[in-house]
């Protein structure tokens, strides 16, 4: 397999992992407060990487790695935390078609300048990748007529925040993937904290550790996927296949909660199939 098929192929992964964590995450955000799930699997999940690293004596790399991996991980959460602002001001469909397009396309863009054209087909696949993810996470029940500006701002600038996570993580990946993900999951904890300090999340805070841990591995288990993709392959392409995972979470919610998906979901679904095909080849 080339080096963009095996891309395409980690970054798939990744997505998978990464929609079963939204849907661990999702379903624990049901009865506590968002951050708050995420903040536990943030710190369970720096716990356990650290334990790992400290483990097995790996050597510390670079400092600039470990600076790279700790701004994603920190501006990332931040991020995190506008998204979830944003969904609660506005129509969720729209807002979350935009964070995820946007996701996407900052690491496309950078890939593009930083590695020059790729292929024809690599080309088409990426804009059949972006159309999908457009597709899959756009809600077709809802209009945004009923979305404040503040909530399009908000939504732009989480995407644009996961988009430059991803692409800093690009830049960090040279120290090592374990320690790039202790640096980021350690930073991005000390983020929620100061959030959740900052402006105190409202619902239960009990009962939300179990969910969140599961969902923080998950993630976790994600970004390890997606790291190795940029190893050995572009950028844009293991971005943009990692983008895909809004796909997994429909599909668990179709299959364990019956909550099925619309035509344009589906469609997307089908179209995203058909962009990593070709960004295999």
């Amino acid at each position: 397999m080339n080096s963009s098929g095996a891309a395409a192929g980690l970054g798939l992964v990744s997505a998978a992992t990464w929609g079963g964590s939204d849907f661990v995450g999702g379903l624990g955000a049901r009865r506590s407060p968002a951050l708050l799930v995420a903040a536990s699997g943030h710190i369970f999940s720096v716990l356990v990487l650290l334990a790992i690293c400290l483990g097995i004596h790996l050597p510390l790399p670079a400092s600039r790695y470990l600076f790279y991996a700790a701004l994603g991980g920190f501006e990332g959460s931040i991020a995190l935390a506008i998204f979830y602002r944003a969904l609660a001001m506005g129509t969720m469909g729209l807002t979350a078609a935009l964070t995820g397009l946007l996701t996407a396309l900052i690491p496309v863009l950078f890939s593009l300048i930083h590695d020059g054209l790729p292929t024809p087909l690599t080309a088409a696949g990426l804009a059949m990748g972006l159309l999908a993810i457009w597709l899959i996470t756009r809600s077709p029940a809802v209009g945004g007529a009923n979305t404040p500006p503040t909530a399009l701002l908000l939504a732009t600038l989480a995407g644009i925040g996961f988009g430059t996570q991803l692409t800093l993580f690009k830049f960090a990946n040279p120290g090592g993937i374990l320690w790039t993900l202790t640096s980021a999951r350690a930073a991005g904890s000390i983020s929620l904290i100061l959030v959740i300090v900052a402006i105190p999340p409202k619902g239960k805070w009990d009962g939300f550790w179990l969910t969140g841990i599961a969902a923080g591995a998950l993630d976790t288990i994600g970004i390890l996927f997606f790291l190795r993709a940029t190893q050995i392959g572009r950028l844009d392409v293991a971005a943009l296949v990692c983008s895909l995972y809004p796909a997994g979470t429909i599909l668990l919610a179709a299959l364990l909660l019956h909550e099925w998906p619309s035509r344009r979901q589906f469609a997307g679904i089908a179209l995203a199939l058909a962009a990593v095909a070709l960004l295999s080849v």
